[in-house]
Protein backbone atom coordinates (compact mmCIF):
# COMPACT_ATOMS: atom_id res chain seq x y z
CA UNK A 1 0.00 0.00 0.00
CA UNK A 2 1.72 3.32 -0.98
CA UNK A 3 0.57 6.61 1.61
CA UNK A 4 1.10 10.16 1.38
CA UNK A 5 2.68 11.61 4.31
CA UNK A 6 2.04 15.28 4.96
CA UNK A 7 4.78 17.09 6.96
CA UNK A 8 6.27 20.28 8.67
CA UNK A 9 10.27 20.83 9.34
CA UNK A 10 12.64 23.36 10.95
CA UNK A 11 15.24 23.14 8.49
CA UNK A 12 18.18 24.97 10.66
CA UNK A 13 19.41 21.75 12.14
CA UNK A 14 19.25 19.21 8.96
CA UNK A 15 21.81 19.25 5.43
CA UNK A 16 18.49 19.37 3.09
CA UNK A 17 15.69 16.99 2.76
CA UNK A 18 17.63 14.60 0.58
CA UNK A 19 19.83 11.61 1.66
CA UNK A 20 23.47 12.50 1.80
CA UNK A 21 25.92 10.48 2.81
CA UNK A 22 27.86 10.95 6.30
CA UNK A 23 25.23 13.76 7.22
CA UNK A 24 21.68 14.36 8.32
CA UNK A 25 18.89 15.07 6.60
CA UNK A 26 14.89 15.33 6.88
CA UNK A 27 14.19 12.33 5.06
CA UNK A 28 16.79 10.50 6.04
CA UNK A 29 15.23 10.96 9.73
CA UNK A 30 11.91 10.34 8.20
CA UNK A 31 12.83 7.03 6.83
CA UNK A 32 14.32 6.28 10.07
CA UNK A 33 11.20 6.86 11.98
CA UNK A 34 9.06 5.30 9.92
CA UNK A 35 11.13 1.87 9.77
CA UNK A 36 11.17 1.66 13.28
CA UNK A 37 7.47 2.61 14.10
CA UNK A 38 6.38 -0.21 11.43
CA UNK A 39 9.33 -2.16 11.74
CA UNK A 40 10.17 -2.67 8.24
CA UNK A 41 12.61 -0.67 5.78
CA UNK A 42 10.70 2.00 4.56
CA UNK A 43 12.23 4.80 2.09
CA UNK A 44 9.81 7.69 1.22
CA UNK A 45 10.70 9.91 -2.14
CA UNK A 46 9.93 13.70 -1.30
CA UNK A 47 7.91 16.38 -3.21
CA UNK A 48 11.03 18.54 -4.10
CA UNK A 49 14.55 18.90 -2.56
CA UNK A 50 15.10 21.53 0.21
CA UNK A 51 18.41 22.86 0.35
CA UNK A 52 20.27 23.45 3.79
CA UNK A 53 19.06 25.44 6.02
CA UNK A 54 15.53 25.70 4.49
CA UNK A 55 12.39 24.91 6.33
CA UNK A 56 8.79 23.31 5.35
CA UNK A 57 5.79 23.96 6.71
CA UNK A 58 4.14 21.90 4.47
CA UNK A 59 6.45 19.00 2.24
CA UNK A 60 4.62 15.85 1.08
CA UNK A 61 6.52 12.82 0.69
CA UNK A 62 5.13 9.19 -0.42
CA UNK A 63 6.17 5.69 0.97
CA UNK A 64 5.02 2.45 0.43
CA UNK A 65 4.32 -0.05 3.67
CA UNK A 66 1.85 -3.18 4.57
CA UNK A 67 0.32 -1.79 7.99
CA UNK A 68 0.01 -4.58 10.59
CA UNK A 69 -4.18 -4.91 11.25
CA UNK A 70 -4.11 -3.70 14.75
CA UNK A 71 -2.25 -0.13 13.40
CA UNK A 72 -4.68 2.18 12.36
CA UNK A 73 -3.14 5.80 10.98
CA UNK A 74 -4.01 7.94 13.40
CA UNK A 75 -2.50 5.68 15.53
CA UNK A 76 0.52 5.68 13.05
CA UNK A 77 0.81 9.27 12.98
CA UNK A 78 0.68 9.51 16.85
CA UNK A 79 3.68 6.79 17.24
CA UNK A 80 5.52 8.61 14.29
CA UNK A 81 5.71 11.93 16.32
CA UNK A 82 6.60 10.53 19.09
CA UNK A 83 9.69 8.92 17.42
CA UNK A 84 10.63 11.92 15.12
CA UNK A 85 12.78 14.84 15.84
CA UNK A 86 10.83 17.52 17.67
CA UNK A 87 11.70 19.54 14.89
CA UNK A 88 10.22 17.69 12.09
CA UNK A 89 6.46 16.62 12.68
CA UNK A 90 4.18 14.85 10.61
CA UNK A 91 0.83 16.16 9.77
CA UNK A 92 -1.49 13.68 8.09
CA UNK A 93 -1.41 10.48 6.78
CA UNK A 94 -3.73 8.59 3.97
CA UNK A 95 -3.96 6.05 1.27
CA UNK A 96 -3.23 6.74 -2.36
CA UNK A 97 -3.36 4.67 -5.54
CA UNK A 98 -0.17 2.63 -5.90
CA UNK A 99 0.58 4.74 -8.94
CA UNK A 100 0.49 8.04 -7.06
CA UNK A 101 4.18 9.60 -6.78
CA UNK A 102 4.63 12.97 -4.33
CA UNK A 103 7.05 14.63 -6.88
CA UNK A 104 5.61 13.83 -10.43
CA UNK A 105 2.10 14.14 -9.18
CA UNK A 106 2.39 17.55 -7.93
CA UNK A 107 0.92 20.17 -9.82
CA UNK A 108 2.07 23.70 -8.17
CA UNK A 109 4.41 24.08 -5.18
CA UNK A 110 4.87 27.36 -3.28
CA UNK A 111 7.57 28.92 -1.76
CA UNK A 112 7.66 31.89 0.44
CA UNK A 113 10.75 33.77 1.52
CA UNK A 114 10.53 36.02 4.98
CA UNK A 115 12.04 39.25 5.74
CA UNK A 116 12.34 40.66 9.00
CA UNK A 117 12.33 45.25 9.08
CA UNK A 118 12.10 45.05 12.70
CA UNK A 119 14.81 43.35 15.05
CA UNK A 120 13.04 40.27 16.89
CA UNK A 121 14.81 37.99 18.78
CA UNK A 122 12.67 34.81 18.08
CA UNK A 123 13.03 35.13 14.43
CA UNK A 124 17.00 35.11 12.97
CA UNK A 125 16.22 31.21 12.10
CA UNK A 126 13.19 31.85 10.26
CA UNK A 127 13.59 35.04 8.05
CA UNK A 128 16.24 37.78 6.65
CA UNK A 129 16.68 41.10 8.97
CA UNK A 130 17.45 43.78 6.49
CA UNK A 131 17.88 47.35 8.69
CA UNK A 132 16.63 49.23 5.69
CA UNK A 133 13.41 48.56 3.87
CA UNK A 134 13.62 48.03 0.31
CA UNK A 135 12.02 49.37 -2.40
CA UNK A 136 8.53 47.16 -2.68
CA UNK A 137 7.18 48.78 -6.01
CA UNK A 138 10.54 47.89 -7.94
CA UNK A 139 10.69 44.54 -6.62
CA UNK A 140 7.38 43.52 -8.14
CA UNK A 141 8.05 45.64 -11.15
CA UNK A 142 11.27 42.99 -11.40
CA UNK A 143 9.13 40.33 -10.02
CA UNK A 144 6.28 40.49 -12.71
CA UNK A 145 8.70 39.05 -15.31
CA UNK A 146 9.24 35.82 -13.52
CA UNK A 147 5.10 35.23 -14.79
CA UNK A 148 4.56 32.84 -17.60
CA UNK A 149 6.81 29.83 -19.31
CA UNK A 150 10.28 30.68 -18.86
CA UNK A 151 14.26 29.07 -19.12
CA UNK A 152 15.46 30.07 -15.43
CA UNK A 153 18.82 29.05 -16.39
CA UNK A 154 20.17 32.94 -15.12
CA UNK A 155 18.56 31.51 -11.15
CA UNK A 156 19.86 28.23 -11.11
CA UNK A 157 22.87 26.82 -9.61
CA UNK A 158 25.36 25.58 -11.84
CA UNK A 159 26.17 21.84 -12.48
CA UNK A 160 22.84 20.85 -11.60
CA UNK A 161 21.08 17.43 -12.47
CA UNK A 162 18.25 19.34 -14.35
CA UNK A 163 17.56 17.96 -17.96
CA UNK A 164 15.98 21.27 -18.61
CA UNK A 165 14.91 24.69 -16.79
CA UNK A 166 11.81 25.32 -17.86
CA UNK A 167 9.33 26.41 -15.08
CA UNK A 168 6.06 27.76 -15.34
CA UNK A 169 5.45 30.68 -12.61
CA UNK A 170 1.84 31.81 -11.96
CA UNK A 171 2.61 33.80 -9.12
CA UNK A 172 5.00 35.96 -8.07
CA UNK A 173 5.29 38.88 -5.71
CA UNK A 174 6.30 41.03 -2.48
CA UNK A 175 3.42 41.30 0.20
CA UNK A 176 3.84 43.33 3.60
CA UNK A 177 3.24 41.97 6.23
CA UNK A 178 3.78 43.17 10.45
CA UNK A 179 7.12 43.45 11.09
CA UNK A 180 8.13 42.49 7.69
CA UNK A 181 7.51 41.55 3.91
CA UNK A 182 6.90 37.92 2.45
CA UNK A 183 8.24 37.09 -1.05
CA UNK A 184 5.49 34.28 -2.29
CA UNK A 185 6.43 32.30 -5.57
CA UNK A 186 4.17 29.91 -7.00
CA UNK A 187 4.68 27.70 -10.17
CA UNK A 188 4.53 23.89 -11.46
CA UNK A 189 8.37 23.12 -10.78
CA UNK A 190 11.42 24.64 -9.32
CA UNK A 191 15.41 24.35 -10.51
CA UNK A 192 18.33 23.85 -7.88
CA UNK A 193 18.96 27.07 -6.18
CA UNK A 194 16.26 28.91 -7.88
CA UNK A 195 14.32 30.87 -5.23
CA UNK A 196 16.74 32.10 -3.53
CA UNK A 197 18.52 33.30 -6.28
CA UNK A 198 15.85 34.94 -7.73
CA UNK A 199 15.49 36.70 -4.10
CA UNK A 200 18.60 37.88 -4.11
CA UNK A 201 18.98 39.12 -7.33
CA UNK A 202 15.40 41.04 -6.63
CA UNK A 203 16.97 42.19 -3.08
CA UNK A 204 19.40 44.22 -5.12
CA UNK A 205 16.71 45.65 -7.36
CA UNK A 206 14.77 47.08 -4.05
CA UNK A 207 18.50 48.17 -2.22
CA UNK A 208 18.82 50.37 -5.85
CA UNK A 209 21.70 48.95 -7.45
CA UNK A 210 20.11 47.14 -10.25
CA UNK A 211 17.08 47.95 -11.70
CA UNK A 212 13.94 46.03 -12.64
CA UNK A 213 14.96 46.48 -16.34
CA UNK A 214 18.29 45.36 -15.54
CA UNK A 215 16.93 42.35 -13.36
CA UNK A 216 14.96 41.12 -16.93
CA UNK A 217 17.90 41.14 -18.83
CA UNK A 218 19.70 39.26 -16.21
CA UNK A 219 16.90 37.22 -16.57
CA UNK A 220 17.06 36.46 -20.34
CA UNK A 221 20.65 36.46 -20.32
CA UNK A 222 20.21 32.76 -19.45
CA UNK A 223 23.65 33.18 -17.61
CA UNK A 224 23.86 32.36 -13.71
CA UNK A 225 27.15 34.76 -13.26
CA UNK A 226 24.72 37.72 -13.93
CA UNK A 227 22.53 37.33 -11.34
CA UNK A 228 23.48 38.41 -7.40
CA UNK A 229 24.31 36.36 -5.04
CA UNK A 230 21.51 33.79 -3.48
CA UNK A 231 19.53 34.47 -0.20
CA UNK A 232 20.54 33.11 2.88
CA UNK A 233 18.49 29.57 3.32
CA UNK A 234 17.04 30.77 6.88
CA UNK A 235 14.05 32.64 5.36
CA UNK A 236 12.88 30.18 2.89
CA UNK A 237 10.11 28.11 3.35
CA UNK A 238 7.88 25.20 1.30
CA UNK A 239 4.71 26.07 2.10
CA UNK A 240 1.99 24.45 -0.35
CA UNK A 241 2.22 21.50 -2.27
CA UNK A 242 -0.89 20.70 -4.60
CA UNK A 243 -1.86 17.62 -6.02
CA UNK A 244 -5.45 16.59 -8.21
CA UNK A 245 -8.14 16.52 -5.71
CA UNK A 246 -8.74 12.88 -5.92
CA UNK A 247 -5.13 12.20 -4.06
CA UNK A 248 -5.47 14.32 -1.50
CA UNK A 249 -9.68 13.95 -0.95
CA UNK A 250 -10.70 14.56 2.53
CA UNK A 251 -6.98 15.09 4.13
CA UNK A 252 -7.39 17.41 7.18
CA UNK A 253 -4.32 19.68 7.36
CA UNK A 254 -3.57 21.38 10.60
CA UNK A 255 -5.00 25.31 10.55
CA UNK A 256 -2.55 27.90 11.49
CA UNK A 257 0.64 26.91 10.83
CA UNK A 258 3.32 29.09 10.86
CA UNK A 259 5.08 31.07 8.49
CA UNK A 260 2.20 29.94 5.78
CA UNK A 261 0.77 33.78 5.04
CA UNK A 262 -2.28 34.24 3.56
CA UNK A 263 -1.39 37.52 1.88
Amino acid sequence: MRYFLHLAYDGTQYHGWQHQPNTVTVQRELDRCLSQVLRQPVYSLGSGRTDSGVHASHQVAHFDAELPDTLDLETLLYRLNRALPRDIRAQAVHPVPDQAHARYDAKHRTYEYHVRLVPDPFSPNFSLYLDRAPDVAAMNQAAAMLLGTHDFTSFSKVKGSEKHYMCTCVEAGWHEVPGGLVFRIRANRFVRGMVRLVVGTLLTVGRGKMTPEEFGQVFTSLNRVHASGAALANGLFLCRVEYPAELVAGVDLPKGLPYFSKV
